[in-house]
């Protein structure tokens, strides 16, 4: 782990958010109240290496909507970071960027259960692991046995939010309401410019 002094602990929630929706929200704000972080920083990723882009509308669209939904918490933050990176977007390399960018600021990496049984898939997983604390949260129907021997890894009690982006994604496409699922002002976007209509 780095060793320094740190003004403040920030945890890096990656992600597509495509869209984000209430669960991502929930979790985040579990993270900041309940653990020793002080902000949460939403990653916007252009492309996961581990996932599909033919389902990915427009980064900055996705970047909107995540500060359409995070307006008002200012222990929220969304970042664009990724963006200006080489693609294929790797944490690894993400966290060295933000590291050379932000030597005052401690980061913690925020991921699933279901991440963390695949990480030793990640791109320099070993060296996250021997110098960054990771926040994991629990993900419905899925048990971690991998990494939890590791001192910087750290299983947080948090709710199972059983909401998916690709969930609500078919429900636009079927027509059906996302109300509830996602914050008010994001759905009033999605649906005034037809987002995720034709995916």
């Amino acid at each position: 782990m780095r060793e320094g002094i740190y003004s403040k602990r920030v945890g890096l929630f990656f992600g597509s958010f495509n869209p984000i929706h209430n669960g991502h929200l929930i979790l985040a704000n579990c993270f900041v109240e309940n653990t020793n972080l002080d902000e949460v920083w939403f990653v916007v990723s252009p492309h996961n290496p581990l996932k599909d882009k033919d389902s990915l509308i427009d980064d900055e669209i996705r970047l909107n909507l995540v500060k359409l939904a995070i307006e008002g918490n200012n222990k929220f933050i969304a970042s664009d970071v990724e963006f200006f990176l080489n693609k294929p977007s790797y944490t690894f390399n993400t966290l060295n960027h933000l590291n050379r960018k932000h030597s005052d600021i401690e980061f913690v990496l925020i991921i699933g259960e279901d991440n963390l049984e695949c990480f030793d898939k990640w791109k320099n997983y070993n060296e996250i692991l021997d110098n960054y604390q990771i926040y994991v949260y629990p993900r419905p129907n899925i048990q971690a046995y991998k990494f939890l021997e590791y001192n910087n890894v750290y299983l947080i009690d948090a709710p199972q939010i059983d909401i998916s982006s690709s969930y609500i994604r078919q429900c636009i496409k079927n027509k059906k309401s996302i109300k509830y699922l996602v914050p008010e002002n994001v759905r009033l976007e999605i649906e005034k410019r037809n987002y995720y209509c034709n995916i």
